[in-house]
Formats: C-alpha cells, structure tokens, sequence
C-alpha cells in the first residue's frame, strides 16, 4: 500500500503513462494529477525501463546500510539472549554495546518481549501486560517484603542435573526433601535488595528477618520508613511482627487482597532469583546453592544492569 499521503497511487501512475503514449503534454499531465513534471517524467522513465512492474510500489529501504551492526555481532547477541534470557539493556553491558543497538537486534529478529516469554525455556506464551512504572521518591521510602518458597536440592543433583527419569525415586520417599524459604525486602526507590533463606514463615521468622533487614539498610545509610508485604498471617496477624515494627517505628502497608501486583517490585524481583539464581544452573546440593546465594545477591546490588534504573546497578541509587 502507498503511505497515507501519497499523491499517486498505480491505477494513476498508469494513467501518466497512457495520457503520454497519447501525446499529452507532460505540463498537462501534471496540471490533471496535481503533481510536478518531474513526477510525470520519473514515471514515464521507469515504465520504459521496467515496464508495469516499475509502476508497482517500492520499499523505501536503502539499498545499502553500511552502518548496521555486524551479522558477527548480531549472533552474539542472539545467543546471549537465548542463554540468558536477559533484556537489551543487560546484553549491552555484557558485550559492551549500546543499550539502543541491541534493542533493534533483537526488533530486526522478532525477539519477543521477556514478559511474553516463559522464563525457564524461553518460549513464547503470552501478551505483554503491565503499565508505567512507579516508584518512592528516596531510599528506605518503602520496603516491599515476601517469601518465595523454593524446593530444595537433593544430594548429587536433582532433575536438573541428572534429568527426569533419574529423579523418579524421590518421589516414593518417606522423607519429603523440603524446602528453603527465601524472605526478600527491596527498596522501593533504589531497588537494593536484602534476601534471606530460612527455615520457615512462621511470625518470629519474619520479624527476625525485618530486624536484620533494617539493621542492613541502616548501615548503608537507609531508614526503613514503611513495609509493604502481602495479608499472610504472620504479617497481618503476628505479635513478633508487629512489635518489631512498632519498636523499629516502620509503618504496616499491606497489599489489597486478590492483587499481588500491589507488591510488583518483590515479585518481580523473586521471578528473578529463580531465572537468574535458582534455576540458571545445575546445583549438586542444596548447600551448594545457599552458599552461592550471598554473592548472587552482592552481584545483584552492586554490578547487574538494572533496566528500571537506566541500566545502573541499586547500588547507583544510594548516592542519589
């Protein structure tokens, strides 16, 4: 289809090229269709050289872009992200290119959006969904608290590592493996995150973790004015947590119910420990894993690109 301005569509560049066989003057011509005789001529010329076809449409595509990345480049591209599953901004830090160029690799690829993309295997499943994003004004503004309960890892590696047929005996065992329970608290305005794994989500648990929590921002410089967490029982019903709260002089917010996406930023941030932590590699233990778990987290606030902060780590934020 011509574009939405275009004077001339093929029926009247075929109407030139008759009206000229019929000895039109090209002044006339133009004169009829609104256009310079530049336009009659250019159309008459592509007509004797190409025939009808030189009056169909064309793509106004350069022949040539010599500025395009190279098809070398491009695959690396292409394979990071399929390795990592990661967004623009983090594949331009990795191969130290620009956050825009990598963005229309991936465009000039049809590469889906990661919101559409199943996490572990990186298929296509859905639309993208969300809105603009908001955040507090200052660090410590806001603490968004949850629990990500997390399946443990046998000794010498689950399915994982080993496949689903090797793991099928775990299943019949009297003794469940169990799980971890990891407790994440991230700042609303920096996204500087501090994450536990503990044994439960009992009420003395959580406000243990709020304690240590707070005493963790505050040494970095950040007051805990608020917490945000979901209606579980040990936070919407239990002592220990309130007391903590209240001796700490942090403010309850709870999220309304039916609508986790209230506490957007903890969740997604547990979405990322299981792509980019739990499940981004083989562990043959789970002591394997929860010892990796503090560098994942110091990497997290103080080297990742993160894209809501302009491709900066939360630790950038602070200093703000």
């Amino acid at each position: 289809m011509p574009h939405r301005n275009a004077r001339l569509t093929v029926y009247a560049r075929t109407l030139i090229v008759q009206r000229r066989a019929a000895g039109w003057p090209q002044a006339r011509i133009a004169e009829q269709l609104g256009v310079s005789r530049g336009t009659v001529t250019k159309w008459c010329q592509r007509y004797e050289a190409e025939g009808p076809a030189g009056l169909e449409d064309r793509s106004s595509r350069p022949h040539t872009t010599p500025g395009r990345t190279d098809a070398e480049v491009e695959a690396q591209v292409l394979a990071l992200r399929a390795e990592r599953r990661r967004g623009a901004v983090f594949l331009a830090g990795e191969l130290g290119l620009v956050a825009s160029t990598v963005g229309r690799i991936l465009a000039r690829h049809q590469m889906p959006v990661l919101a559409s993309i199943d996490p572990i295997t990186g298929e296509a499943i859905r639309g993208r969904r969300g809105g603009p994003r908001y955040e507090r004004r200052r660090p410590g503004e806001l603490l968004h608290v949850d629990v990500k309960k997390l399946g443990r890892v046998p000794d010498g590696g689950g399915w994982r590592l080993h496949g689903r047929d090797a793991t099928v005996e775990h299943r019949h065992k009297k003794t469940p493996i169990g799980y971890d329970y990891l407790h994440v608290a991230v700042d609303d305005h920096s996204r500087l995150a501090y994450i536990e794994a503990l044994p439960d989500e009992k009420d003395p648990t959580c406000a243990g973790f709020l304690h240590r929590a707070a005493s963790w921002f505050q040494q970095r410089g950040v007051r805990v004015e608020r917490v945000l967490t979901d209606n579980a029982k040990s936070y919407r019903r239990g002592g220990t947590w309130a007391a903590v709260c209240v001796g700490l002089g942090i403010r309850r917010r709870f999220i309304k119910p039916g609508c986790p996406w209230t506490n957007g930023k903890a969740e997604r941030l547990n979405r990322t420990l299981l792509t980019e932590f739990a499940y981004a590699q083989p562990w043959t233990s789970n002591t394997e894993r929860l010892t990796a778990l503090d560098s994942w987290v110091q990497d997290y606030n103080t080297r990742r690109a993160h894209s809501a902060l302009g491709g900066r780590p939360p630790i950038t934020r602070l200093a703000c």
